[in-house]
């Protein structure tokens, strides 16, 4: 019963997903002057076939390499300047304040309901209108 095909179905096969292609800095350096090189035409689309690579990936290396050269960059998240941590204290400031604020608030709403029944237990009965029969 282990591996047998049920005739009338179809064999499903599930591709394992590749992971993403990352290059490292000799790889860019070595491929935009590579194409720098590239002199006749369809050079160039030979080389980015070649290795893989597209056309937004080489323009970026290229303006990198102008700017100061290829350099590793570092992954995760960027470091926050200065301005932002203040931001971030502010905020933090803020929020506890806000809870405070609103701890307050409750506890006047509470105070204003707690009065309400209060007036309406001690108030004195309102007098009816209707006038009862009396017995004789």
């Amino acid at each position: 019963m282990g591996n047998e095909i049920i005739p009338g179905s179809q064999e499903t096969e599930v591709t394992v997903k590749e992971r993403r292609r990352r290059f490292s800095v000799e790889d860019k350096r070595r491929i935009v002057e590579a194409a720098a090189a590239c002199k006749e035409e369809g050079d160039l689309t030979a080389l980015l076939r070649k290795e893989g690579v597209y056309w937004s990936y080489l323009r970026r290396w290229r303006e990198e390499y102008k700017r100061d050269g290829i350099a590793a960059r570092k992954r995760g998240p960027k470091p926050m300047t200065a301005t932002q941590k203040a931001d971030r204290a502010r905020v933090h400031e803020l929020e506890k304040e806000l809870k405070r604020v609103q701890a307050r608030a409750e506890r006047a709403e509470a105070l204003v309901s707690l009065q309400k029944k209060l007036a309406l237990l001690l108030s004195p009965p309102k007098e009816t209108s209707e006038v009862l029969p009396c017995k004789s």
